[in-house]
């Protein structure tokens, strides 16, 4: 039919300044959709001190929930923006487009297109993530940037980045690979919203479950600078960090912010993966009626 279009053609036909569109729109739309739920989870892997805690700590409500969801907007869409474009453009390189299943191509496009987001996107997740915190004070993102700054220097916006990409790489590297691997076997030959969002959401509960290790040692880092525990507010990096949580906690302390963490990748995934295929689609299909607007004059 004339108002069909073949799906597997819309990476080829859009320009990368529209994948990075669609990619900034699906990343907004993924971090804020399920920011209430990435709260609890922050506040359920942070390590508490060994001394008391505090005798007094505000209630909790849906509006503390969404405190640094603008650090999310502001990093996300140019973060994601490069990401999606970054990964359409590997894709082409490494073969990923061509016919059947591609997984070696598309984890490699899956990897680059995360070294690319997660360079520009570590600082503002820095800041998200003390905002999320449950006795933060920060009333906005360059009030708690220039806090963390004054502290603790540039250093602490990206002290956590080697255990962020140790994380990222496999994160993302398993999520494109399972959702490419679910869309073919799911979809339809022409675009099918359903499929994405299954797709979507196995591949996002996959990635999560095997990486909550990491992202548990990713948020002691990236929250050091909070606690009273001067052995937390001191850690130098990555080996250090695990030891921590390995001490007090065992192996149970890396799966802490387990079920949270999956409860938000999924939807979260899922949306993301939906907004950037329609987008993309969208975009081809008014590419393809002016195409053919100029065939026909």
């Amino acid at each position: 039919m004339a108002d069909e279009y073949d799906y597997e053609s819309l990476g080829n036909n859009t320009t990368m300044t529209q994948n990075a569109f669609a990619g900034a729109l699906a990343g907004i739309g993924e971090h804020c959709a399920m920011y209430p739920v990435d709260s609890i989870k922050t506040r359920m892997q942070v390590i508490q001190s060994t001394a008391q805690l505090p005798e007094k700590q505000v209630p909790v409500t849906l509006r503390h929930l969404w405190r640094g969801v603008n650090s999310v907007v502001l990093g996300a869409g140019p973060a994601h923006a490069l990401h999606f474009a970054t990964y359409e453009i590997c894709k082409e390189y490494f073969g990923a487009n061509m016919s059947g299943h591609q997984p070696i191509a598309t984890a490699a496009a899956g990897a680059c297109a995360t070294l690319a987001h997660d360079a520009l996107m570590n600082p503002f997740d820095v800041i998200k993530q003390r905002m999320q915190l449950r006795d933060s004070t920060y009333r906005s993102i360059r009030e708690c940037a220039r806090n963390v700054y004054k502290n603790e220097g540039f250093h602490a916006f990206y002290i956590s980045l080697p255990t962020t990409l140790i994380m990222s790489v496999p994160f993302q590297t398993i999520q494109f690979t399972t959702y490419e691997f679910f869309r073919q076997i799911l979809k339809a030959d022409t675009y099918d919203p359903k499929t994405h969002v299954i797709a979507g959401a196995i591949a996002g509960a996959v990635a999560s479950s095997v990486t909550t290790p990491m992202d548990v040692i990713k948020t002691l880092l990236q929250t050091r600078g909070t606690s009273d525990d001067p052995r937390i507010r001191n850690v130098k990096g990555f080996k250090e960090a695990t030891s921590i949580i390995m001490e007090r906690y065992g192996i149970r302390g890396f799966f802490r912010g387990y079920k949270p963490r999956i409860l938000t990748h999924m939807p979260s995934t899922a949306i993301s993966w939906s907004v950037y295929e329609y987008i993309k689609w969208v975009i081809n299909a008014r590419n393809q009626s002016q195409q053919e607007n100029r065939i026909s004059l």
